[in-house]
């Protein structure tokens, strides 16, 4: 739903994982052949990517200050199952994290958010605050207060409910 520009780095996995749930729609991509191949995740995965985004989601909207959607398994509970490795460039002594196991898409979520709290950007990640949307998107306000994922569709709908609300309460 979104026109902004894609997360900065590995955050860019995280809203790409967030926004395969189109709530307005309902469609999900990971119904999709496709769209578990861009994660890959086979159909077995598909329980646990989805437990995943729905806490991500939940700590998402609370970094726009807004309660969960829904009852989740906290995000902690989850990254804590996440092996990761430190992985030493010989050349330049750079130092990385990587996953560990065979099923990644938790450890390189981890990762992610790992790499993007030294960056200073994790907070910056949120999800929409309109509850038929939540759609993942990066703050990029200069204050760091953005509300909706577009300011053309949520945003604007969200005004002109308020503006009604305030006209229907106004004597004739």
């Amino acid at each position: 739903m979104s026109e902004r520009v894609p997360a900065p780095g590995d955050l860019a996995l995280i809203e790409a994982l967030v926004n395969t749930l189109d709530i307005e729609a309902g469609a999900d991509a990971l119904d999709t052949e496709d769209g578990r191949a861009l994660f890959g995740l086979g159909v077995h995965h598909v329980p646990g990517a989805r437990e995943l985004r729905e806490s991500l989601r939940a700590t998402l909207l609370a970094h726009a200050g807004h309660p969960a959607h829904q009852d989740v398994t906290p995000l902690g509970d989850l990254l804590a199952r996440a092996p990761l490795l430190i992985a030493l460039d010989a050349h330049d002594g750079s130092a990385r994290l990587t996953p560990a196991d065979a099923e990644p898409l938790l450890s390189r979520v981890a990762a992610a958010i790992a790499q993007s709290l030294v960056a200073g950007t994790w907070a910056r990640l949120k999800a929409c605050e309109a509850p038929t949307c939540h759609w993942a998107y990066y703050d990029r306000s200069p204050a760091g207060r953005g509300r909706w994922c577009s300011m053309a569709v949520c945003g604007a709908r969200a005004k002109m409910r308020t503006y009604r609300a305030r006209r229907a309460g106004e004597p004739s």
